[in-house]
């Protein structure tokens, strides 16, 4: 599958709605009128370009869907989308997936966050900065009321992400999250889940493979009225993150066609490459060579070539993956650093075997030509490392791929 086109600004007169904001609702004859009401003036007073505003009624059995009609045939700007399945994610995928507007946004209807926070939110969107932007309760600047109850149980989630999952997001729950279209277009096909866990399946997708997720503190008052059923929840959830934890052991989730393309198209061209390899490889070069002086004397020569190998290794591999072949994101980094190691024994034993024979050869060297034979020994090496990592640890085929494979 192609790349993701480069992210590019919104035009400035956009004809079109730049923003569909999606409430999805279920049964809530209560607050839905009053937040759309709310949730329109604040666009209309606020917000530059044009927008639109979608309720998304997921198999409601009271007023919602009368309410939601009469909403839409009043404000021009608001349309209602009707649903014969429950489930806020299902209800989200229908509503995304239907819109034509450059930037895709949701928010809960009884509007916790307050809504000074939703043109922070899609901003680096249609600037073209970012893939995805969240509203988050757990940074700092964020400012919340809620009951000890639900704290608790946000922050042990979050938590429990971070521990098993390894995710760098802070919050996956806050109901304010937006997304580039192009983006969505890729990325909601591969997100199984249609109820509550919607929301972390889409983040952990889009962060295996690279994408930018923009944070913004928002100030976020607790709903006492919510009816979300908690313990049914927190199974669904643990049972999403479980599903999403093999997928990651497996190496199986889905990320192609989710990184974005470069500026130039270089990316992956051979000068292009050779350039920032020797450029990593310079410093990568200078690093082994001061800790080397540094361990020689309490650790040995033998010990202290090792040991400077093999840090220099990791930050070696780590840079390549990034700046040479372009990677971004976690997916595979396990991997890359495991095939990385496994070169890094082709450089051990070059370095290490030339070392024995200089001392071999001539008993009691100086400190600088034992230096000079480890530099030369390492340069020999990195062009073999340069070769296994262009052909085998980094093939292109994957690249052009999948961007970011899973572990």
């Amino acid at each position: 599958m192609d790349h993701l086109p480069l992210r590019t600004p919104v035009p400035a007169h956009h004809p079109e709605p730049v923003l569909d904001v999606v409430v999805p609702v279920f049964n809530e004859e209560t607050d839905l009128e009053q937040s759309v009401r709310r949730l329109h003036a604040h666009l209309r007073e606020t917000f530059p370009y044009p927008f639109r505003i979608t309720v998304a009624d997921n198999a409601s059995t009271d007023a919602t869907p009368r309410i939601a009609a009469e909403l839409a045939a009043e404000l021009p700007e608001t349309e209602w989308l009707r649903l014969p399945d429950k489930g806020r994610g299902r209800a989200l995928h229908a509503a995304w997936s239907a819109s034509r507007a450059p930037v895709l946004a949701y928010l809960d209807v009884d509007l916790s966050t307050d809504l000074t926070a939703l043109l922070p939110l899609v901003a680096p969107l249609i600037s073209g900065h970012s893939d995805i932007a969240i509203g988050t309760r757990l940074a700092q600047g964020a400012r919340v009321v809620r009951g000890p109850k639900r704290e608790v149980i946000s922050r042990c989630y979050n938590a429990l992400l971070r521990s098993t999952l390894a995710v760098g997001f802070s919050d996956a729950q806050c109901g304010f999250k937006a997304v580039r279209r192009d983006v969505a277009e890729r990325l909601l096909p591969l997100v199984q889940d249609s109820e509550w866990f919607f929301d972390t399946e889409l983040l952990v997708i889009a962060e295996r493979a690279g994408l930018r997720i923009h944070e913004v503190p928002v100030d976020w008052v607790d709903d006492p009225d919510s009816r979300v059923d908690i313990l049914s929840t927190a199974l669904a959830d643990l049972r999403g993150i479980a599903r999403i934890g093999r997928a990651l052991a497996r190496g199986t989730l889905p990320t192609e066609g989710l990184r974005r393309g470069t500026a130039d198209g270089t990316r992956d061209g051979l000068a292009g490459q050779l350039l920032r390899f020797a450029v990593v490889g310079a410093l990568s070069t200078v690093g082994y060579v001061m800790l080397y002086a540094i361990l020689r004397p309490p650790a040995g020569p033998q010990a202290a070539n090792a040991l400077a190998l093999l840090i220099c290794a990791v930050a070696n591999t780590a840079a390549n993956r990034r700046l040479t072949f372009g990677l971004r994101g976690r997916g595979g980094a396990l991997r890359h650093q495991a095939k990385g190691l496994l070169v890094f024994l082709i450089g051990l034993t070059l370095t290490s075997g030339s070392l024995a024979a200089l001392h071999h050869l001539a008993p009691g060297t100086a400190r600088s030509t034992e230096l000079a034979v480890l530099v030369a020994a390492n340069l020999a090496a990195t062009l073999v490392r340069f070769l296994l990592f262009r052909s085998w640890v980094f093939p292109a085929r994957r690249r052009r791929g999948t961007g970011a494979g899973a572990e």
